[in-house]
């Protein structure tokens, strides 16, 4: 209760009435009585000149006897002692007491202020008759003769009696004022707390989750604007929650019927979130486990790993449980989350196995009657002369060779796309590899008319297969020379400190936006009529695309029609 707003504000409220009450009470009844005892002064120092006409012959004729009667008459009959002075401060006359009896005046406050200025006046206790009275003193004079002092005084306990009445009534004024006060903050405070209060109570119910919690509270003040925009925030969230939980729900259905294995892994490894398809294939529920009692793979850490630390999707096939998959990584930032989602690939990957197969024993069984027939061929040339039939002869020749470049080509890409190939480790100079295929190059630019240049920055060196390096820089360096008719063909060889980047680059025909993504694949061929004119087998990007990929490096592609094509490799560099 005291941790309240109500209790803070009625408090507060009745801190500040309180203190104001007694404040003003006090200084009030001060004020008042200061007033009122000024007043009295006043009227005491009127009627101490007017009584001073009456004793002023009796003093002058020093008829003291008949003074003090004069004195004790009147000081009886308007309930105010008298009390006369002489200059020496002798009592000659008192309304009260025996002048004779009473002691020397001189001394007096009031009286020597009346000898000084012209009026005294003072409020004290009087040793004479034993009580607090209020005097005022006024000089006697007469033609400029100071004949004595004339006096007047009050009991106190007349003014008390009086002032203490007045009291009373400040005091019930300022009782009822005080009430009053209280009673309006009691219920200022409860209009002020009560929406409040409201607005709490709706609030908790808000953030236990019940969207439906109102505000019953209506005003056209600040707080009822408020208690209005929070029940419209209440429906507008009930709404989008509402909203939300229908997506969710939508987006739960979607995903337990994925056949594709999903699941989050948070930044300590648990899975958060997990498909019905998880479970059916790593035949195990995942609720509450670390991937690597699930996701039991030997490589599948460092795939994780390397998706976080690049922060980019990424994907790998790995073997689980005896199937193959790809998985895809997608990591989260914000919520430092891993989404892994797991593709069966089995089936496909059997049916390329079956497929490299065949194109391997295909293009084995194809090599012998090929070289058999290109070898026919050949004799049949040297014992035939010109004519139509050595014409049909020379067409024979060129496809068997076409075929028989083709079978070799397939043969190179299936041992490429082996799984586990290895190859010869050895250190490799760009430059002078580049230098040496220029040199088998420079009759075929010659006919073209074509400029080779060699760009290189720094000693480009990487390690690698040698031989597969060399079949890499004669397709491109063949396939730039084939499809440019005018200008030069250029390779820039540059090494930083961990990389080495190759770009080999023409001013040809250039290759179409639309075709750029499928230049590496098997067979694809830009310009069909002049592949085959030129001799093309459309297999050699895709076996430099492989050779890259042996040697860990990545390729893209720049083109743009009638300006010509880059090529740009990168390696990692050869480190000592």
């Amino acid at each position: 209760m005291k941790h309240s707003l109500f209790f803070k504000i009625f408090f507060s409220f009745c801190l500040i009435i309180l203190s104001l009450s007694i404040l003003v009470f006090v200084f009030s009844f001060r004020t008042i009585r200061l007033h009122y005892i000024n007043t009295l002064s006043l009227d005491l120092k009127n009627l101490a000149y007017t009584l001073k006409l009456e004793v002023l012959p009796l003093i002058e004729e020093k008829d003291f006897k008949k003074l003090d009667l004069l004195v004790k008459e009147i000081g009886k009959n308007i309930k105010t002692r008298i009390t006369i002075i002489a200059p020496s401060g002798k009592v000659l006359a008192d309304s009260e007491k025996d002048p004779n009896l009473m002691e020397n005046h001189n001394n007096r406050p009031e009286v020597r202020q009346a000898k000084r200025n012209g009026f005294g006046k003072s409020l004290r206790f009087s040793t004479t008759v034993k009580e607090e009275m209020l005097y005022v003193a006024v000089p006697v004079k007469s033609k400029g003769k100071f004949l004595g002092i004339l006096r007047v005084s009050l009991f106190l306990r007349d003014i008390n009696k009086l002032l203490n009445n007045l009291e009373i009534k400040i005091f019930g004024i300022v009782i009822f004022i005080t009430f009053l006060s209280l009673l309006g903050a009691f219920l200022f405070s409860r209009s002020l707390s009560y929406p409040l209060k409201e607005l709490v109570s709706a609030s908790k119910k808000f953030a236990d989750g019940d969207f439906s919690a109102k505000v019953r509270f209506k005003g056209k003040d600040e707080i009822g604007k408020l208690a209005e925009s929070f029940n419209r925030m209440s429906e507008e969230l009930n709404r989008l929650f509402y909203n939300l939980n229908l997506k969710q729900e939508e987006l739960n259905s979607i995903i337990s019927f994925l056949e594709e294995g999903l699941l989050v892994v948070d930044k300590k490894g648990r899975i958060v979130l997990f498909n019905e398809s998880l479970k059916r294939i790593v035949q195990m529920n995942p609720e509450g486990r670390f991937w690597w009692e699930v996701l039991r793979n030997p490589d599948m850490g460092k795939l994780i790993e390397k998706a976080k630390k690049e922060k980019r999707i990424s994907s790998k096939e790995v073997e689980i449980s005896g199937e193959i998959f790809l998985c895809s990584f997608v990591f989260i930032p914000f919520k430092e989350e891993l989404i892994i989602v797991l593709h069966d690939i089995t089936e496909l990957k059997k049916l390329e196995k079956m497929k490299k197969d065949f194109v391997v024993n295909v293009s084995h069984e194809l090599r012998t009657p090929l070289t058999a027939i290109k070898g026919y061929v050949e004799t049949l040339e040297e014992d035939m002369e010109s004519g139509d039939a050595r014409h049909y002869l020379n067409i024979i020749k060129r496809h068997t060779e076409r075929l028989i470049n083709i079978v070799g080509d397939l043969l190179l890409l299936s041992e490429l796309e082996e799984d586990g190939l290895t190859y010869v480790k050895e250190k490799v100079n760009l430059k002078e590899m580049v230098k040496d295929i220029f040199i088998i190059f420079e009759q075929k630019a010659k006919e073209k008319n074509l400029k080779l240049n060699l760009i290189c920055e720094g000693k480009p060196l990487i390690e690698g297969d040698h031989f597969k390096l060399e079949q890499m820089f004669i397709n491109l360096i063949d396939n730039a020379i084939k499809y440019t008719d005018n200008g030069k063909v250029s390779v820039l060889l540059k090494q930083n400190d961990k990389e080495v980047i190759v770009k080999i680059k023409d001013t040809g025909i250039g290759i179409p936006k639309e075709h750029l993504d499928r230049i590496f694949e098997r067979f694809y061929v830009v310009d069909k009529s002049r592949s085959k004119r030129l001799g093309g087998t459309g297999l050699g990007l895709s076996i430099v695309k492989h050779i890259v990929l042996l040697h860990n490096g990545r390729i893209d592609v720049k083109s743009l029609p009638g300006e010509g094509t880059e090529f740009v490799i990168i390696f990692p560099a050869y480190l000592s």
